[in-house]
């Protein structure tokens, strides 16, 4: 026999069962997008130095590298690995800001260094003199350089207009000491190795401050850790693999780099 109050009771029921599951819908904490996080630059942002680089032999992206390690130990976080050896700021316009979207949350970069071919400079110093070409370099750096980083900065602002954006400084790669590591290098090209890196810092720190980015300078975390320093974060020459040769090594990246962008980043 149909029961009209059996009825009520099933719909009454339903219905409080739909209201559950709607106030239930209601206090779940909604599902959020991870950051996308986008690592740009040179040999010095995809970890040239660390001795492994499994994520791209031909850029030498490694594991080791500062943004795999910050990536790795945010929550949330959704990397992608876009920086490569050898990169300049015209590379960097051509190729790697096409990563860059508008849903873009972080970028950091490292650029600038291959512009102004300080690797070799370095190689120069190696080999023969180096003093003259290292204070050339140095006198002509800001008009040289500096509309090329204002021109990637621009870009990075355009693409990923709501991105936190990290800029990272070079370290001075040479101390007081030498070494194997410093092996054909005199006193007086270090100094003024160490010159042209602390010239590099300001003009870099003076574009990205421009541009709206945050700078985080490399040269106070490294002070104490340059090639042939007792705990060194750089690589001294390596004839074996002389890529290696005056990059951070793995601790460059852990202790050095990965922190200054945390401390932006979170």
């Amino acid at each position: 026999m149909f029961s009209w109050r059996a009825a009520r009771l099933t719909v009454v029921a339903v219905s409080a069962s739909a209201l559950l599951l709607a106030l239930l819908a209601l206090s779940a904490p909604a599902a959020t997008e991870p950051d996308r996080y986008v690592a740009l630059g040179d040999s010095y942002s995809s970890g040239v130095g660390t001795g492994s680089y499994t994520l791209s032999s031909s850029c030498r992206r490694s594991t080791y590298a500062y943004p795999y390690l910050v990536a790795r130990e945010r929550e949330n976080t959704s990397l992608e690995f876009v920086a490569c050896s050898g990169a300049t700021t015209t590379s960097l316009l051509s190729s790697q800001a096409q990563a860059l979207t508008a849903d873009t949350d972080i970028v950091t970069v490292t650029i600038g260094g291959n512009d102004i071919g300080f690797s070799s400079l370095i190689a120069q110093c190696t080999l023969s003199a180096c003093a003259s070409a290292l204070d050339a370099t140095r006198a002509t750096l800001a008009t040289f350089l500096g509309p090329r980083l204002d021109a990637a900065y621009a870009a990075i602002e355009q693409a990923a207009p709501d991105a936190r954006v990290v800029v990272l400084g070079y370290p001075r790669l040479f101390s007081s000491a030498s070494c194997l590591g410093t092996t054909g290098i005199s006193s007086t090209e270090r100094t003024k190795a160490n010159q042209l890196a602390d010239a590099l810092d300001a003009l870099t720190a003076a574009r990205a401050a421009a541009a709206g980015f945050s700078y985080q300078s490399a040269l106070g975390p490294f002070t104490g850790h340059a090639v042939c320093s007792r705990s060194a974060w750089i690589n001294g020459l390596n004839l074996l693999s002389t890529i290696e040769s005056y990059h951070p090594n793995r601790n460059g990246h852990a202790l050095g780099y990965a922190p200054l962008v945390r401390a932006v980043v979170g």
